[in-house]
């Protein structure tokens, strides 16, 4: 995917004219996901890019967030950020086997009413490169359990590499007592 589609598929969820943002995006790969975020965010905001791969993400634009990559196991390692704005997963969540006790360890790093974006194959159907897939009526069924007080799609694409389509949703966390 491009970073014009991957602008596309989340830019209805990334608040406009904003500073001090501080946002994660779990398992970034090669950041084409992490740099669109970057761009919508702009300038005076910062994205906290996790994999568990080394990888070399910069902004792409002068007027981007600015980027820190951090190598970890985003499922089963301790997160060294929390009060986060935002979190972004595009083509991570189907790496995660138990996704409600993995929602709870997330939305621990959110602010009270922080966003959780992700991007998944709007499938069942497992294979070697997408172990544990969810769709999307399944996981807003999880979040909206989990504490969520809002999900909606904000968008949706064909696959280049799936029969069938991806999704993209945008959660608003409740509390951090939920």
């Amino acid at each position: 995917m491009k970073q014009k589609e991957a602008v596309a598929m989340i830019e209805a969820a990334v608040p406009n004219e904003i500073e001090n943002n501080i946002w994660a995006d779990l398992g970034c790969g090669s950041g084409t996901f992490t740099k669109a975020l970057s761009v919508l965010l702009g300038d005076g905001n910062k994205i906290f890019a996790v994999d568990n791969t080394n990888q070399h993400i910069t902004s792409s634009d002068r007027n981007s967030a600015q980027i820190e990559f951090i190598k970890l196991d985003f499922v089963n390692d301790m997160f060294p950020f929390s009060m986060l704005d935002g979190i972004l997963m595009a083509n991570a969540l189907h790496y995660v086997k138990d996704k409600p006790a993995f929602i709870s360890k997330i939305k621990k790093h959110l602010k009270p009413n922080g966003q959780l974006i992700i991007i998944e194959y709007e499938t069942e159907q497992t294979n070697p490169w997408v172990p544990y897939p969810i769709r999307f009526d399944n996981l807003r069924k999880v979040l909206l359990i989990s504490g969520f007080i809002q999900v909606e799609k904000i968008g949706e694409r064909e696959s280049i590499y799936r029969s069938g389509g991806m999704y993209a949703l945008n959660a608003v966390h409740g509390s951090n007592d939920s």
